[in-house]
């Protein structure tokens, strides 16, 4: 029987730590580390939460920082930030900011814009420049609208000297890699703030009351490279949090997963896999082990599991194909199709063009709706057990 989204919200805020079986002492977990897939209930679970540890809370854009006990990142944070394109001179574009206290306080108040930029520039393109408006006044026919300061960003690419290209409209990737550089400044103030342990002492008393951290997700579209950048960054701001701010992350990709799960290792750290199990119900699978989550071994389990109960789906395909692909490139292989060829039947091809077929344009579980026939099933079960029995899988 799985659990509604609150109650995997009070099985994180009740987390503990054994320090000692014998006197069964326990300790607050600091880091809690999650794998789900997209589409599992990630950004509700971040709702959730905050919902439970702070239920008298709006959003983050509606209210200031102080008296806050969680924050967090995920997709509302980035609803905060909208594209102007535009659209009647094309020439332009500009990604506009809703008036919000998060914002204000990076920009207006700490002065963090340069901090923003050096941020997105070295995950992204050192040449490729964000520049933040000053105060404007627009007049039109009815009235004169002024426009505040650091509400909208243009960007432009550095040509090698003391010019810039004109303006020009980023990547789904770089916006998301920018509103991340925004929310990443806010959070090492934040733990630098906390760091001073007298709150007399401390340069704002704005975090005092802050509990929680929830990161969701703040990896979409980034390379392999930078994607691991990202993931040593934050967890050396998070192991140098002297305060009791606890964190919460959440991710779909197992890179990452398993870079923090490197840098965290033992200490106050769990990790966890988040499963939807039916519709409004989940799992939290505690992950004890000392090694890192192996994505590709998930993946078999959960075809096998899916086979077992006669619940395959269209998806377990894309499921197949990605760890086909992941033993291709462990193996050296230039094509996962290579690994299928050596089955014994000479079908490899039309095996192939079935695995792409169906892993194409694939839906997430929670919203997989074509069943198979019974020969596709047959086919899945088939490959499986023999990509086990010739790849030594365990």
């Amino acid at each position: 029987m799985g659990k509604n989204l609150n109650e995997i919200a009070t099985q994180l805020k009740e987390a503990k730590n054994i320090i000692n079986a014998r006197s069964a002492s326990e300790s607050d977990v600091k880091i809690q580390l999650i794998y789900a897939f997209n589409g599992t209930g990630k950004t509700r679970l971040s709702k959730a939460f905050r919902d439970l540890i702070d239920p008298k809370s709006e959003e983050i854009e509606d209210v200031g920082l102080t008296n806050k006990k969680v924050i967090y990142y995920n997709a509302f944070t980035e609803d905060l930030f909208y594209w102007d394109n535009d659209l009647e001179n094309d020439v332009a574009p500009r990604l506009k900011i809703h008036p919000n206290s998060f914002t204000k306080w990076i920009f207006e108040e700490q002065g963090q814009d340069a901090n923003v930029i050096e941020n997105f520039q070295y995950y992204t393109d050192k040449k490729l420049m964000p520049q933040f408006n000053a105060k404007y006044t627009v007049k039109t026919k009815e009235e004169e609208v002024t426009v505040n300061a650091f509400t909208e960003v243009t960007f432009s690419y550095q040509r090698g000297n003391d010019e810039y290209s004109n303006n020009i409209k980023i990547s789904k990737g770089e916006e998301s890699c920018f509103v991340w550089s925004v929310f990443y400044s806010l959070l090492e103030e934040i733990v630098n703030v906390l760091n001073v342990p007298d709150e007399s002492e401390r340069e704002t008393n704005q975090f005092d009351n802050l509990e929680y951290v929830f990161i969701d997700d703040p990896v979409s579209s980034l390379d392999e490279n930078h994607l691991i950048e990202l993931a040593v960054d934050l967890a050396k701001i998070l192991k140098s949090s002297k305060s009791n701010l606890k964190f919460i992350i959440t991710t779909h990709n197992p890179l990452f997963y398993n870079v923090l799960h490197n840098e965290f290792k033992k200490g106050q750290y769990k990790k966890y896999l988040f499963k939807k199990v039916n519709e409004g119900e989940y799992e939290l699978i505690n992950q004890s082990n000392d090694s890192p989550f192996s994505y590709h071994l998930y993946l078999l389990s959960e075809i096998e599991k899916a086979i077992e109960m006669e619940q395959v789906k269209k998806y377990h395909f894309n499921f197949l194909r990605n760890i086909l692909e992941k033993t291709a490139t462990f193996l050296g292989y230039d094509n996962w199709g290579d690994l299928l060829k050596k089955i014994d039947d000479g079908s490899a091809h039309l095996y192939e063009n079935r695995i792409i077929n169906f892993s194409s344009h694939s839906k997430h579980s929670s919203d997989e709706v074509i069943d198979l026939t019974d020969n596709d099933k047959r086919v899945l079960a088939f490959l499986l057990r023999k990509i086990k029995e010739i790849y030594n899988f365990k």
